[in-house]
């Protein structure tokens, strides 16, 4: 615990990983203040500039005299004095704040963001150590390399698991609380969705900070660890199809959005050739679209970790630290 203590007490005093918290809490403010400013409601002055071709007065007149004829976003009849901002809305108007778009818009961007800038943390609060020289005066307070380990990564998960899912539960709060000012309908079940959402992406974010610090104790570089994790990421696919598999299921950033999200779909392309020559029969299934679960991706992820995990603590214990 002791040691648990020291290791925090290290990550705050970096000035870059201060940074990096910073960042964590500030970025999402700011896209979540730009939603709640697009997405306002429309003054009468703009409503009537939107308004002022006949076109639009006509199916405005229209619609008031025929309300039933007319849904708004959520699907529901429209009130006949809701019909002018509707119609504005059609002309050029802003959007209208919908919670369960911004699952997979907004929110889907922040949470994005923040396991970028943890994986930043994770591999910087580390990746100072051995730019500096300073792990090896560490371990002459503290000879036992496999607790040294152990403690730098229980201190860098545990902060970024923490931090990610306060600040994305307090995003959310505040696309729900949004919608509530301004009477906007939020369908059941969604306001769970999205705390669960942000449950599902703080504790992806807690090993995203465990996987970039994992990486860097075996590279013993920052730039070594950002390189190789952005070249997997944008040459995943290439790299699977070199070794046969022509397949998303296996693409990083596919398993990623599965966690996030809860399940993502997706088309599959290696299906049967007699699918694609229309030869295949009644038992064959040629339906392209797959589903992709949580629980997958966070399998597929949490074996790459695993794996990272075990090679930097073997490195470790074995290597000559400088």
């Amino acid at each position: 615990m002791r040691g648990l203590l020291v290791e925090l007490t290290r990550l705050r005093w970096r000035r870059a990983v201060l940074l990096l918290l910073v960042a964590v809490v500030v970025l999402p403010a700011l896209l979540l203040t730009t939603t709640a400013w697009n997405t306002r409601p429309m003054s009468e002055a703009e409503i009537d500039s939107l308004l002022s071709e006949r076109y639009a007065q006509r199916e405005v007149a229209r619609c008031e005299r025929r309300p039933e004829q007319y849904v708004d976003y959520s699907g529901e009849a429209v009130e006949p004095e809701g019909c002018r901002e509707m119609i504005a809305g059609w002309y050029g108007g802003r959007q209208t704040l919908r919670p369960a778009q911004e699952l997979d818009g907004t929110v889907l961007a922040a949470s994005t963001l923040v396991l970028a800038l943890v994986l930043l943390l994770g591999t910087t609060f580390v990746g100072h150590d051995w730019n500096t020289g300073s792990m090896s005066n560490q371990l002459l307070f503290e000879p036992r390399r496999g607790r040294v380990w152990a403690t730098k990564a229980v201190a860098v998960t545990l902060t970024c698991l923490l931090l990610a899912t306060a600040v994305l539960s307090a995003y959310w709060w505040g696309v729900t609380t949004l919608a509530s000012v301004r009477d906007v309908a939020v369908a059941d079940g969604v306001v769970g969705d999205g705390y669960e959402q942000a449950l599902r992406t703080g504790v992806l974010a807690g090993a995203t900070a465990l996987g970039g610090y994992a990486l860097t104790m075996l590279f013993r570089s920052t730039v070594a660890t950002v390189g190789v994790l952005f070249g997997l990421a944008v040459a995943s696919g290439a790299l699977l199809g070199i070794v046969g598999q022509t397949t998303q299921r296996w693409t990083p950033p596919l398993n990623v959005m599965a966690v996030m999200q809860g399940q993502v779909t997706y088309d599959e392309s290696a299906i049967a050739p007699e699918c694609r020559f229309g030869t295949a029969g009644p038992a064959d299934d040629c339906d392209p679209e797959r589903t992709l679960t949580a629980g997958d991706g966070g399998l597929y992820l949490g074996s790459a970790l695993l794996l990272a995990c075990g090679a930097s603590v073997v490195s470790f214990r074995r290597r000559d630290v400088p």
